[in-house]
């Protein structure tokens, strides 16, 4: 059975967004790679994002101790430095035993097309997920996309979560749950923005190559559906409950 929304499916965007993610990376890679063959590859790329939860942050002073226990060689042969081994104390014992926030690898995938011939990186394709948009992770996000911005290489970002930060404009993003985002190498700074209404099928977004080669078509809602159809979703959620996410307003409803 078919999403009963013609677009993005709301009721993805919580404990089932990892499956979609890493899937419909998948099958953008296999729409996109008979499309640009033999010119180029289609690949995806997996990296890490550490995630730290939101009400705890580390800043470059927390990585010191203020205080250190350096071991010092002995005074003589077989003895202790001065010092060490006076008195014996009671060690109070540690009234509570607690687990520290550790901070957890959360893998991504993201799309990369390079050229056959030098392995140029020609384009990025990012699905963006909840790590990117906040706390650290969105810090960490907007630090490689800057790498990005700042090279030849052309970088689509695909964001169908409604929560979290938007990647920064300047000026204000119009009222929207979804977006795309086209950043052209030769046009920078300017950006191509396809607002995505919750009652809108995803759009069929340009996918820029190297100079003189044509834009290839990325039907997003044809991945979308197949993903959809092959993870069997229509079994997993329950349509009759809210989305964990929540819609408000005349969305709800």
């Amino acid at each position: 059975m078919p999403s009963p929304f013609p677009g993005m499916d709301p009721y993805l965007e919580g404990s089932l967004w990892t499956t979609l993610h890493f899937s419909l990376s998948a099958e953008i890679v296999r729409q996109l790679a008979p499309k640009v063959r033999p010119r180029y590859l289609v690949l995806p790329a997996e990296w890490f994002v550490m995630e730290i939860p939101d009400s705890v942050t580390i800043t470059a002073a927390d990585i010191y101790p203020d205080v250190g226990v350096i071991k010092t060689p002995a005074t003589t042969s077989g003895t202790s430095p001065k010092g060490v081994g006076g008195p014996e104390v009671a060690l109070a014992p540690a009234p509570l035993r607690m687990a520290t926030i550790m901070p957890s690898a959360v893998p991504h995938v993201i799309i990369e097309i390079r050229d056959t011939t030098n392995r140029q990186l020609v384009t990025v394709i990012e699905i963006l997920s909840p790590t990117n948009k906040r706390s650290h992770g969105h810090e960490e996000y907007l630090a490689k996309r800057q790498r990005l911005l700042l090279s030849r290489a052309h970088l689509l970002e695909i964001d169908l979560l409604r929560r979290g930060q938007r990647v920064p404009m300047q000026q204000p993003l119009p009222s929207a749950p979804y977006f795309v985002f086209l950043s052209r190498a030769e046009i920078r700074p300017m950006t191509e923005v396809w607002p995505i209404a919750l009652n809108q099928p995803l759009p069929v977004a340009p996918v820029p190559l190297l100079p003189g080669d044509p834009d290839v078509p990325l039907d997003l809602q044809q991945a979308f559906t197949a993903t959809y159809d092959l993870l069997g979703y229509d079994l997993a959620i329950d349509y009759t409950q809210p989305p964990e996410v929540p819609l408000e307003g005349e969305a709800a409803a």
